[in-house]
Parts: C-alpha cells; sequence; structure tokens
C-alpha cells in the first residue's frame, strides 16, 4: 500500500503534461518516489484547448503501460473536465468521462468565474450516487474569503487541493487558500497535478508543509485514506 494521487498529466503528448515518453517514464520514476502506488492519469478535456479523443488517450495508455516498470505506480485512466459547453454535453448524455471502474470524476472551473448553477448541478451528481472532485479549489476567487460559499460547494464534492500550491508555488494567494483549507478541514485530499518532473519537486515540499503542520496522519488522510474512499464511491468528511 502507498498514496494513491487523483491528479496528473503523465499521458504524454495529449495536453500542457509530459510531451513525450522520456519524460513521462521520468516522472514516473519521481512519483514512485514519493511513495505513490496508484497513479490516476487526468488528460485535460477542454473546448477549443485540449480535447484529446478517447482513442487517442487509450493508445496512449497503453502504450505507457508496455513500458512501464515494475516499480512504477498502477495506471488509472480518468480526466480533468472543463465545466464548459463540452462537459455541459456530457452531462446531458450521462457521459462525463470519470475515474475508470468508478462513479467519481474530476472537475475544474476557470479561476475568475463561478459557472451558473454550479452548486444546485453538483448536488444532483450527488443524488446521482456520483462523486464529483473539485481540482484545485485554492484557485477560484470566488472561494477566497468566503467560507460560506466555499462550504456550500464542498457539501456535494470533495476539494483536491495541489501539494505544489500549499508550497507556495503557484502564487502567495493560492498558497493561503491551500493551506487554510488543509487547516479548516474543508480539504478532502492532496493531489500532485503533475504537468513536469519539477513538479513533483514541489509537491513533496507541499508533503513537508503538512506533515510539519498538521501530523503525519494528515498526509495518510490525504494522500490515502481519502482519495481511496472516493474511488470506491465515498466523499469523505
Amino acid at each position: 500500500m502507498g498514496y494513491v494521487d487523483l491528479h496528473s498529466h503523465v499521458l504524454y503528448g495529449l495536453d500542457d503534461g509530459a510531451p513525450d515518453q522520456a519524460t513521462a517514464i521520468a516522472m514516473l520514476d519521481a512519483l514512485a518516489a514519493l511513495g505513490i502506488t496508484e497513479q490516476c492519469v487526468t488528460p485535460h478535456q477542454k473546448a477549443s484547448q485540449y480535447l484529446p479523443s478517447l482513442e487517442a488517450i487509450e493508445q496512449t495508455l497503453v502504450a505507457l503501460e508496455a513500458i512501464r516498470a515494475p516499480h512504477h505506480p498502477t495506471l488509472r485512466l480518468a480526466a480533468e473536465n472543463m465545466w464548459d459547453d463540452v462537459f455541459f454535453r456530457r452531462v446531458q448524455q450521462d457521459a462525463i468521462p470519470s475515474y475508470r471502474g468508478t462513479r467519481a470524476f474530476l472537475v475544474e472551473i476557470p479561476p475568475p468565474i463561478v459557472p451558473p448553477g454550479m452548486v444546485d448541478q453538483l448536488f444532483k451528481f450527488r443524488m446521482a450516487g456520483k462523486v464529483p472532485v473539485l481540482a484545485h479549489p485554492e484557485r477560484y476567487h470566488a472561494m477566497w474569503g468566503d467560507d460560506a460559499f466555499a462550504a456550500s460547494v464542498r457539501k456535494s464534492c470533495a476539494f483536491q487541493i495541489d501539494l505544489g500550491a500549499i508550497a507556495g508555488f503557484h502564487g502567495k494567494r493560492e498558497a493561503k487558500q491551500a493551506r487554510h483549507f488543509l487547516e479548516n478541514g474543508m480539504a478532502t485530499a492532496v493531489a500532485t497535478d503533475a504537468h513536469h518532473v519539477g513538479d513533483l519537486q514541489q509537491a513533496q515540499q507541499g508533503l513537508a508543509w503538512i506533515d510539519k503542520k498538521l501530523g503525519h496522519a494528515a498526509v495518510i488522510r490525504l494522500f490515502d485514506h481519502a482519495p481511496r474512499a472516493i474511488l470506491g464511491g465515498e466523499l469523505p468528511d
């Protein structure tokens, strides 16, 4: 057993993550060194920017599986879904790309904008038995200084905090909010959101911050127990 990372861009050549096989393997080496034993690969699904086809994603996953070393994390396919027109259409079709084999899915929103009806739609997802996972909530301006709004969102989805943000690499305001979510108990899980090898060095510093400030039990809860619960269909408190 080891850590479970719910968010990464290890699949190469599909978005702004790993550009090639060599980089992907170097990232898997670094993820393994962090103690991660299950790695969710979440290529972007973002209209007009990064929208690789399922066929291309599957082909890349098969190719990476073929060269993955025994010490590397196992891979689980998912996607980072932007809340946009493509996502809205897939909601209507009940076809949101999820963590494979689960009812959970990863979603992000534009940092300055809250999509209309988002809180109500998240509630509908939960009532349908789905587990929405909100990527890097520390980036979303509407939650900065508004715990009441953040709590209304958190009731129906998991908050997945980027480890690099905790360490201060994504901006001062984002670091402040990431740490606030951890300290006030709103954070559900942490993830690397790794795009490049250097992101894993930042993730290590984020884990060190949690270990120092909140204790090692918090690291285990956020990077092991909670991600496993989410993949098991639960929304942890």
